[in-house]
């Protein structure tokens, strides 16, 4: 729904087996991402009703219902616990979106940890191989030691 630049989405019930865009069961609910804070509406017995009958939650109707309180509420009244004093929120805060030098930022500290992890794996094999070396070197120095070098013949 909405119109060019300025979304608005209700959240349904479809069937699966019908188009994305094609026809659904019922509207559960709105989701208004313009104005700020983003306001998202749910009619909760309605929603309620299709869970139990089955539907399963989109990826992005997840997030905004556990942003909103009902994943919570509907585990616990689930569970067969007092929900009555549970109220959902109307208004959700957004996460900021990245600009490129946050996202530059991000790549260049996941490089300096990637690189640390992997200075941190060389020492750790160059420490195993320091204390396996002197095990080995240790019986040919002991032979050294205790045997007699013959003078070679030529």
């Amino acid at each position: 729904m909405g119109k060019k630049k300025q979304p608005f989405y209700r959240i349904v019930a479809a069937d699966s087996r019908r188009a994305r865009d094609g026809k659904f069961l019922e509207t559960l609910g709105t989701y208004n991402p313009i104005v700020k804070p983003a306001v998202v509406k749910v009619n909760e017995e309605k929603l309620t009703h299709w869970l139990d009958q089955g539907a399963v939650l989109s990826d992005t109707v997840s997030s905004l219902m556990t942003q909103v309180g009902f994943t919570d509420k509907y585990l616990k009244a689930k569970k067969g616990e007092d929900v009555s004093e549970i109220a959902l929120k109307t208004q959700i805060n957004e996460r900021k979106k990245k600009t490129q030098r946050m996202k530059k930022a991000a790549v260049a500290e996941a490089e300096a940890a990637a690189k640390a992890a992997e200075e941190a794996e060389k020492a750790k094999a160059e420490a195993a191989a320091a204390a396996e070396a002197p095990a080995e070197e240790a019986p040919a120095e002991e032979a050294a030691e205790g045997g007699e070098e013959k003078p070679s013949e030529s």
